[in-house]
């Protein structure tokens, strides 16, 4: 019974690469694999929100981060499979149930158990050693230095990605202040609008976008610091002088139309 189990689940795992090998051909970019995938999660925060998983601030903080990661998609040109990937997709399908079920065999433990609740509060408590370490570290540095401001900038990804938004704020904020920097400048105030500092992110927005007038992310966060603001007038105009000014082909083009529509 176990090993029909087993074959099951293997089967179901492999579905898609065997969908991907009797499906007619299609030629398909990088750039449009990645909006495909950004679209999806963007749908499926909507259905969590929705679902009532998701509270409003979680669901737009989560979706203001799918549309910063369309807007920094670079545009490619589609490339063609190689002429080798059917058959090479051919044998995966026997190739990975046999590699796996070898393995199984001989490093399996079927009756392990789960991580108990003392190990993860483990693992928390090491991570946050880690980072008192680098906060500690980055203090130490003499501030006038490139690498106190690589350190700066690398706190700051950290501390956001635990979401400690006041505390990303800061490093990167001292590390802007070392040397400006539009594309880090972007990243500051996405965090200020998140936390509802749209005046600090106006601000850090405007001074950027004096060296990079033209670079849509900038523009597209100029509107937003505006519509969180209560200010629907100015979003509209900025994000529609966006679009007007935009490829027909854009890929961040329908981010910019979606948040246009949403205004009141």
């Amino acid at each position: 019974m176990i090993w029909l189990l087993l074959g099951g689940l293997a089967a179901l795992a492999l579905a898609p690469l065997a969908w991907a090998l009797l499906r007619p051909a299609r030629l398909r970019g990088r750039t449009e694999a990645d909006l495909a995938i950004y679209r999806a999660q963007l749908a499926e925060l909507d259905r969590e929100r929705e679902a009532g998983r998701l509270e409003a601030a979680q669901h737009e903080a989560a979706r203001l981060e799918v549309q910063r990661r369309i807007l920094a998609a670079p545009q490619d040109a589609d490339i063609a499979g190689g002429r080798g990937t059917p058959a090479l997709l051919a044998a995966l399908l026997f190739l990975l149930p046999a590699a796996g079920l070898a393995l199984y065999l001989v490093r399996g433990v079927p009756d392990m158990p789960s991580a108990p609740h003392a190990e993860r509060q483990r693992l928390a408590e090491a991570e946050d050693r880690m980072m008192e370490t680098l906060r500690a570290r980055v203090a130490a540095m003499d501030p006038a230095t490139d690498l106190a401001r690589q350190g700066l900038i690398l706190l700051g990804n950290a501390e956001r990605s635990r979401g400690n938004m006041a505390e990303a704020a800061a490093a990167w904020r001292r590390a802007l202040q070392a040397r400006f920097d539009a594309s880090l400048a972007g990243d500051l105030a996405e965090v200020e609008i998140e936390r509802g500092e749209t005046d600090a992110a106006a601000a850090l927005i405007a001074r950027a976008l004096g060296s990079a007038p033209q670079e849509p992310r900038l523009r597209f966060l100029a509107g937003l610091a505006e519509a969180r603001a209560g200010r629907a007038d100015n979003a509209r105009r900025t994000w529609q002088a966006l679009l007007a000014e935009a490829p027909p082909d854009a890929p961040w083009r329908p981010v910019v139309e979606t948040q246009l529509r949403a205004l009141p």
